[in-house]
């Protein structure tokens, strides 16, 4: 019987019975900033750092990467390796007098010469130390704390550039010492061949045979045990270049007595060099500024700025910020040491939220490597843009989404049996009805099937192409009216896209130029200083619009907060002026009636308390015999989005009268 093999991988944290990542919230999120001006990659972005209402966000775990780092600091000095030695010194001195006291057998000279020894020593702890090299000490307690003071510099030393070595060597024999100067002569010789390009794998196998103990860590090719040696011998630099001249100088002193072998100091600075050649890339030269009263010898010193790198790479991860960045690139493994579990499993929620983003089909990368919003995110924003929009027409939710905004017209009171293709909506009691009369006949079991389903027969209505031409000077967005703008569009596009779908829109954008815009380019605009605003060329392209559906009715709807500025010239060149030239004002007004000679329902949707505007918008509409609508910005979407609904029905109807009128200024001509 064949086998089967499974894979298994480290699991990642969490809750491993919740539910799939939300997306909803996201999204939200997202849509509601790329209404506010923004692009979706900087909304989602913006998202992914400030999280959601139960997610902590990229910035979070970056500031608590940060204080992790300043805790660090603030808490531990570098003086843990001097104050270390300067207690064994003062332990072995007070013991040697203890005994220089009591010794009776002592002759009073030597004991007046070791005295005066004793109280001449240097304040400096490491000339103190290199003093009593040849001191004849008459205690074995102070012979053994002075000894233990070569023996705990050598394990520092060699913990700046092996971690553990410190613990690993405590008590250390003739024998491990000589282990360790065998370790340091092969590892420089294999260097220096790699280095020169002479070294093969076999070289490094038989190094690791021989030597693989003092690696733990089991690097597997050179290059991974020249990383790890760099990574720390550059911490350990760091180090020392933190600390002052005085402990700097102290602690070059001292380290040359460790072990009492000058060659242990020699192979190191060996090792050093070597290794800064190799690995130039490394931090070699920076340095910190500690603030705490809790000492670190050199080996924990030097491990504290290898984990204070680690977190600075965490946090360059976090922020995102360079060229080509992912949430694939932050390290889980390292995030959880630093900060623990939880904020791994915060930083996995961000990764596979956006991937999910990805994979459902609301954004997408073009191909230009930005990101956009997919059909199916804006017409899942279009509809909750459009629920809030009932909401402020009806008063109660859904009453005028259901009554105004039926994909079919007005229901005539007959019902006929459903084909494909039908969009009219079911007659739930006839269809139940045959449903049930069907199965006592035949005994089936079905409850409904598709000969059962009766639709509701609509009255036909006529066709409407609309014009939505939108003001995107700079002043919609210097004067807050960016988001409505942007939100009215959008609003109006998914009712039409989803309950109207043959009337025909199309959006148009005017400043100095105007432009016909799909619906993901519009939400996606950025503001730009841009002085104009083009109404003749914005009614050029209506008119175009309307001429290609001469069976349709023309609808015209114009958002704007300023008077025309700017047209367009036969060879194509906007002029611009203002006060608005009168030849402006005159191409405006001609490509305002041919909207009305195709037979436009006109509305202007005045922005602004401009009295100028205000005057000339007026004129205008009279002159179209449309209607200027003032409504308040949050109201925006409701009125262009009642005006439409009310030229489908043939007029304004008195529920939109009544809106216009209690929510802003109604005008009719």
């Amino acid at each position: 019987m064949a086998s089967s093999r499974r894979r298994f991988h480290r699991y990642e944290g969490g809750d491993p019975l919740a539910p799939p990542v939300d997306i909803a919230e996201a999204l939200d999120a997202i849509g509601e900033r790329v209404m506010g001006g923004s692009s979706p990659e900087r909304a989602l972005q913006e998202f992914l750092r400030r999280g959601g209402r139960d997610q902590r966000g990229l910035d979070d775990l970056a500031r608590q990467v940060n204080e992790r780092r300043r805790e660090l600091l603030q808490q531990h000095g570098l003086d843990g390796t001097l104050k270390e030695v300067r207690e064994l010194l003062d332990r072995a001195v007070l013991e040697e007098r203890k005994q220089l006291a009591r010794d009776v057998h002592l002759d009073d000279l030597e004991r007046d010469f070791a005295q005066m020894r004793l109280d001449n020593l240097s304040p400096s702890t490491a000339a103190a130390v290199s003093e009593l090299q040849d001191y004849s000490w008459q205690s074995s307690q102070a012979r053994a704390d002075y000894e233990r003071i070569k023996d705990l510099l050598g394990r520092e030393v060699l913990d700046q550039r092996f971690a553990g070595m410190k613990q690993a060597l405590e008590g250390a024999t003739d024998e491990d010492r000589a282990a360790v100067d065998a370790m340091l002569r092969d590892l420089n010789e294999l260097l220096e061949k790699h280095q020169r390009g002479e070294d093969t794998p076999e070289d490094f196998a038989e190094f690791m045979d021989r030597h693989g103990d003092f690696f733990p860590e089991g690097p597997q090719d050179v290059d991974e045990l020249i990383d790890a040696l760099a990574q720390r011998a550059a911490a350990a630099q760091r180090l020392l270049n933190s600390m002052t001249p005085g402990q700097r100088e102290e602690l070059m002193q001292l380290s040359a007595q460790a072990f009492g072998s000058p060659q242990l100091m020699e192979s190191l600075g060996r090792l050093d060099a070597n290794l800064q050649s190799l690995r130039p890339g490394e931090d070699w030269s920076g340095s910190e500024r500690f603030g705490g009263g809790q000492g670190l010898g050199l080996g924990d010193g030097t491990g504290m700025l290898q984990d204070i790198a680690r977190l600075d790479a965490l946090s360059d991860q976090l922020s995102q910020s360079h060229a080509g960045a992912r949430l694939d690139d932050i390290d889980l493994d390292e995030l959880a040491r630093q900060l623990g579990e939880q904020a791994a499993v915060d930083a996995k929620a961000l990764r596979d939220l956006e991937q999910a983003l990805r994979s459902s089909g609301t954004v997408r990368r073009d191909s230009e490597g930005q990101l956009r919003l997919t059909p199916r995110a804006m017409r899942q924003l279009g509809r909750s843009l459009l629920r809030d929009i009932a909401d402020r027409m009806s008063g109660r939710q859904g009453q005028r989404d259901l009554r105004r905004a039926g994909a079919a017209g007005e229901r005539s009171g007959a019902t006929r049996p459903w084909e494909f293709g039908d969009t009219e909506p079911w007659d739930i009691p006839r269809t139940v009805l045959n449903g049930v009369l069907r199965r006592a006949g035949d005994g089936s079991d079905r409850l409904i099937t598709t000969d059962d389903i009766e639709v509701a027969e609509t009255e036909a209505r006529t066709q409407a192409a609309v014009a939505l031409l939108v003001d995107t000077s700079f002043s919609m967005a210097m004067d807050g009216r960016w988001v409505p703008m942007k939100r009215t569009a959008l609003a109006l596009h998914t009712l039409i896209r989803t309950r109207f779908r043959g009337d025909h829109l199309q959006l148009i954008g005017f400043g100095r130029h105007a432009s016909v815009m799909e619906i993901e380019e519009l939400t996606a605009l950025d503001a730009f200083w841009d002085k104009g605003t083009n109404l003749h060329h914005a009614l050029l392209l209506a008119n175009r619009h309307f001429r290609k559906h001469p069976n349709a009715q023309p609808v015209l709807l114009v958002v704007t907060d300023g008077e025309p500025t700017a047209h367009l010239e036969p060879g194509g060149e906007s002029f611009f002026d203002y006060p608005p030239h009168p030849l402006t004002i005159a191409v405006t007004v001609r490509e305002l009636d041919t909207a009305s000679r195709l037979g436009a329902q006109t509305t202007f949707f005045r922005l602004g308390e401009d009295p100028g505007l205000a005057r000339f918008v007026d004129t205008l509409a009279r002159r179209a015999g449309g209607r200027v609508v003032a409504p308040e910005l949050d109201d925006l979407g409701a009125a262009v989005v009642g005006s439409y609904l009310g030229s489908r029905h043939g007029d304004a109807g008195d529920d939109y009268q009544d809106w216009f009128g209690g929510r802003g200024f109604w005008f009719g001509t």
